[in-house]
């Protein structure tokens, strides 16, 4: 069973919840380029919206947030899982990760279709190093 594991740079933004709003911003950093290979939006309270967004590459991702008008979170590195879907297919993953003593603060999987899933793992940015050894990537 092939399994891709790398590292990835997941950024946070608050945008007002209103129509368009994500459509807006996801148009902005498409037409500089930008893939946002994982995205998350929800209601966030007072009228807003969270987004998290995994991007492809980093390099202008900053950039381009600016001159959308966009304010994002410090880079935070999370890891992505690509990899032949079956049953417990991210189970093997957080066991590696739970045998070295972390816990992991979120999980998004997603089957890809064609026997294919894709599931990015949120952790503490204190546990990123030793994340990378026990999953093997550097």
């Amino acid at each position: 069973m092939r399994l891709s594991v790398t590292k990835v740079e997941h950024y946070s933004a608050a945008i007002p919840n209103q129509v368009g709003e994500g459509a807006r911003v996801l148009g902005a950093l498409r037409d500089e380029g930008i893939n946002v290979i994982a995205l998350w939006a929800y209601p966030s309270g007072n009228d807003m919206a969270q987004l998290e967004m995994i991007v492809q590459r980093g390099s202008g991702f900053v950039k381009a947030t600016k001159k959308a008008g966009l304010q994002v979170s410090a880079k935070q590195t999370a890891f992505f899982l690509n990899g032949d879907d079956y049953p417990g297919a991210v189970a093997g993953t957080l066991a590696k990760l739970a045998h070295v003593g972390i816990n992991v603060g979120a999980v998004q999987a997603v089957c890809g279709g064609k026997g294919r899933y894709g599931a990015v793992v949120f952790l503490p940015q204190a546990s990123i190093r030793k994340a990378a050894k026990a999953l093997g990537i550097s």
